[in-house]
């Protein structure tokens, strides 16, 4: 098993990867792919959140 936003996400792009600076709006973060996480393998979500899957791209 692995991280489901990792493994179906599709590509990373760097909107998900950059950290947001301060004063910039927070990153939202995909429901579905987290909640899939906790329920079929939680140490998943760590994956998710380090490489920056678990996050939606820029203008979804």
């Amino acid at each position: 098993m692995s991280s489901c936003a990792t493994v179906f996400g599709g590509k990373v792009s760097e909107y998900q990867r950059t950290k947001p600076k301060a004063g910039e709006p927070q990153r939202e973060v995909r429901v579905g792919a987290l909640i899939a996480d906790i329920i079929l393998f939680l140490p998943g979500v760590i994956v998710d959140f380090a490489t920056g899957a678990i996050y939606k791209p820029e203008g979804k």
